[in-house]
């Protein structure tokens, strides 16, 4: 593949003449500019810069990019074709002469690729959907009608809130299904929730602080990586303990805003319970605080209808981040905050006047993907895929491995499984060796989070959606080849 579209592209410098990157130094030796121009152009046709056969470009352009007189590079082209290092033909232009070959040594020598790592047989890694079921040919049909209805503002430097299509068909998408209630000026395009922390936390165009400082409470166990992402920003992490109905939002006191995964408690499972809700809305309003609520994988759902967004019962205390690294692709890096409009100027502020982050052309296709119906469609039929997922894990374990809890399967792409005390090092240690790519609950846990209040417990998080359907029946019979046994009664006990 790569090959091929060398070949192609080196086909189409020769016939359309190739740009060329011609260094002629100070042009003040023997003959000036002309001079330079020539020993430059030898100089590439010697060292093979310039393979025979290979078409320059026309006096007009190369004057116009070099800075120099038309004449001049008529002069040089004229002086090394009768050399026989160029040729040139009525209609055809000049090009390298096809006998011009490099010095021995300078001949260009193929670049290998480095070997790519080998990775694992089966990845039940947690975070990210089936790449296998991306909906590529409804993506392109919303991608072609997007590009050709675009005005022709879109391809300037736009909007840091993002295209207004985007934040309107958002608006509607996340009131119908997740309860959001905004405007589209409330919304500011993203290309993520690692993005949206840097944006809220990280230090403006100033030097000066975030739109949001610490301390920040986050649930006990959560993403390390945004953790880390957040000490970084100088910001300290306070972690609140999990219990069966979600995070302890009583324990909340001076922090000054709070980090939750309410629909879907990020990795143990279970959406937050309603009383707890309605409890850290009042704390964010004693405080004069602000809830982020990151709905990473709202949509995915199995034995009731969605958990509606915290964000609905109070619009001005909530902060609503969302993505469609889940329902879509991590690869189209596009996701959203909905924000209180005390926040909105200052984020637009830290984002910049330009937007870097997020394809204007992708936020389009986004947008016609929503308002068509194909994204509707397409979540439905991946809830019901990763549902069926669900399901035979819940029933490989029920007969391979009937001693292992499974916990947190009522929505997302993952679920925990509940190990023996003692045995959570040594399974993920036998996953890999096996070539099973899967993550050991203790990797998410805050390293501040009190033994006391909340005593870790052995497990393994294991991700139903990464593998591609064909691969996720071996992947399970490699998952249940590596877990521990059940742990021996004591003698007498039996």
């Amino acid at each position: 593949m790569a090959d091929s579209w060398v070949n192609s592209w080196a086909d189409t410098a020769r016939r359309i003449g190739a740009d060329l990157h011609l260094d002629l130094g100070e042009s003040s030796g023997p003959g000036g500019r002309r001079a330079a121009l020539t020993r430059a152009l030898r100089d590439a046709v010697r060292s093979g810069r310039l393979a025979p056969g290979t078409r320059l470009p026309p006096y007009r352009s190369l004057a116009a990019d070099l800075g120099v007189a038309r004449n001049t590079v008529a002069d040089a082209y004229a002086e090394l074709v009768a050399e026989g290092w160029l040729t040139a033909r009525q209609g055809s232009g000049t090009s390298v002469a096809e006998r011009a070959e490099p010095l021995r040594g300078a001949e260009r020598v193929p670049v290998k690729a480095p070997p790519r790592a080998r990775g694992p047989r089966h990845d039940l890694r947690q975070g990210t959907p089936d790449a296998s079921a991306f909906p590529r040919t409804a993506w392109q049909t919303s991608y072609r009608r997007a590009l050709q209805q675009a005005p022709n503002e879109v391809f300037g430097p736009g909007d840091p809130a993002g295209r207004v299509e985007l934040r309107e068909a958002l608006t509607e998408y996340l009131a119908r299904a997740r309860g959001v209630r905004t405007e589209p000026d409330r919304i500011v395009i993203c290309s993520g929730f690692a993005h949206a922390l840097r944006l809220l936390f990280g230090q403006d165009r100033a030097g000066g602080g975030g739109v949001l400082r610490g301390p920040l409470a986050v649930e006990a166990y959560g993403l390390g990586f945004h953790r880390e992402l957040l000490t970084a920003a100088g910001v300290r992490t306070v972690p609140l303990p999990l219990d069966e109905n979600g995070a302890r939002v009583d324990r909340l006191a001076r922090e000054r805003a709070v980090l939750l995964t309410p629909a879907h408690q990020f990795p143990t499972g279970g959406p937050l319970h309603h009383e707890r809700r309605a409890a850290v809305i009042d704390w964010a309003r004693a405080r004069g605080g602000v809830v982020l609520e990151d709905d990473y994988d709202g949509e995915f759902r199995y034995d009731r209808k969605p958990v509606g967004a915290v964000q609905g019962l109070d619009p001005e205390r909530v902060i609503f981040v969302g993505s469609v690294s889940k329902s879509l692709s991590p690869a189209l890096r596009l996701g959203w905050m909905v924000l209180p409009e005390r926040y909105v100027g200052d984020v637009l502020a830290a984002k910049g006047e330009r937007e870097a982050w997020a394809s204007v052309l992708d936020q389009l296709s986004l947008a016609d993907f929503i308002v068509s119906g194909a994204y509707d469609r397409h979540v439905r039929r991946m809830r019901q895929r990763y549902r069926s997922r669900r399901d035979r894990l819940v029933a490989a374990l029920a007969e391979h491995a009937p001693h292992v809890e499974v916990t947190g399967v009522a929505a997302g792409l993952h679920a925990v499984l509940r190990l023996p005390p003692g045995t959570e090092r040594s399974t993920v240690k036998a996953a890999t060796w096996q070539g099973v790519a899967l993550d050991g609950l203790a990797e998410f846990r805050h390293p501040d989070a009190s033994e006391r209040e909340m005593p870790a417990r052995d497990g393994i998080v294991v991700g139903y959606g990464t593998p591609s359907e064909h691969a996720y029946g071996a992947a399970l019979d490699a998952l249940c080849g590596v877990l521990p046994p059940a742990e021996e009664p004591a003698p007498g006990t039996a």
